[in-house]
This record gives structure tokens, C-alpha cells and sequence, in this order.
């Protein structure tokens, strides 16, 4: 079999940003190889050299999301600081990616269902670790008395109402990613 791009090196004009604007335009099943391909000036065979397969794109880009997003996570746990400051730093981040990842983050929201078997459960997992992280941060933050006792759902609820900001968010606006974030939170905190 050919040579594999590495995710992190594509040629080709295979960075980020393409590579997302595709499948968030059209969504993968819309997204066809040989469209791929006429994009970059190949065929789809000479794609497949450099690819391996459009579900393997498709799995660069969610993994790649993923991964970035669990190590910011992670070192932050491992700093000292309020529950609460983690959680607006967690928060801040997110919404950094909302406006300066978008099409990675909105590809992943979308298109992690479409991966397959293995992987599928694979990208899963990371997404739960990430996840994870903020159930974490507000464990501890209740342990310490630093947070009241938050509904179990009050993370996916802060996640959703982060993630549609894709569709409303202007970068350019008003609020900066930072002070959105901050709001949002402390509706959530302090309704």
C-alpha cells in the first residue's frame, strides 16, 4: 500500500482547515472521494495513496480534535487553582476553539457517528475522557465546598450551550470567545 500522510503533516494542501472545511460544508456521506481529490488535483486513486481512505480522514480530524482538547484538560487538572477558575479556563478554551476551530470542532460534533466499529468506539472514548475531565473538576470542586451540589447533567447542559455558538458566535463580535464563556458558565452557576 502507499505512503500514509501523517495526520499532523499532510501534503497536498491536506492541513486542518481543508480537510474540516470539506466535511463541514457537506458533511462526510455527502463528501465524495473523487471531490476530494479534484480539490487537491488528483485522482481518487492517487488520493488513497496519500489518504488511506475517507473514514481515516475523517478519523485525523476527529482524533486530532480530541487529543488537543484531553491534553489542554488534563494539564489543567494537574495546576493548583479553584474548581470554579478551572471550570472558566475549561470554558475559555472551549470557546477559543469555537472561534478559531470551528470547522474541526463542528466536524467532530457531526461526523464522529459516522466512523466505524472500532474506531468509532475508539473516538467515543476520547470524547467521554474529555468529558470526563469537566465531571472532574466539578467532583472536586464539591468535595472542596467550592461548588454547590450541581445537577449530574450540569455539564452536558454547559457543553450544549457551548457547542451551538457554532451556529450564532460571531469571533468578530461584541464578546470575545473569553467573556462568552464566562457568561454562559455563570448562567449556569449562579442561575
Amino acid at each position: 500500500m502507499g505512503q500514509k500522510v501523517h495526520p499532523y503533516g499532510f501534503r497536498l494542501g491536506f492541513n486542518k482547515t481543508w480537510r474540516s472545511r470539506w466535511f463541514a460544508k457537506q458533511g462526510y456521506h455527502a463528501t465524495g472521494v473523487a471531490e476530494l481529490g479534484r480539490a487537491v488535483g488528483l485522482g481518487a486513486g492517487a488520493l488513497y495513496h496519500h489518504i488511506g481512505s475517507k473514514e481515516e480522514l475523517l478519523l485525523t480530524i476527529v482524533r486530532a480534535h480530541l487529543e488537543d482538547v484531553l491534553a489542554f484538560g488534563t494539564r489543567l487538572l494537574a495546576t493548583e487553582g479553584t474548581a470554579v477558575a478551572k471550570l472558566h479556563e475549561l470554558a475559555r478554551e472551549h470557546m477559543r476553539l469555537v472561534a478559531h476551530r470551528r470547522t474541526e470542532l463542528l466536524v467532530m460534533l457531526r461526523e464522529v457517528d459516522s466512523l466505524t466499529g472500532q474506531r468509532r468506539a475508539d473516538m467515543l472514548a476520547l470524547r467521554d475522557a474529555v468529558e470526563g475531565v469537566w465531571d472532574e473538576v466539578v467532583r472536586r470542586g464539591v468535595a472542596a465546598g467550592e461548588l454547590a451540589d450541581l445537577d449530574p447533567m450540569f455539564v452536558k447542559v454547559l457543553l450544549g450551550a457551548m457547542n451551538y455558538t457554532l451556529f450564532w458566535f460571531k469571533p468578530d463580535g461584541p464578546q470575545s470567545p473569553e467573556q462568552l464563556a464566562d457568561r454562559i458558565l455563570d448562567m449556569l452557576l449562579h442561575p
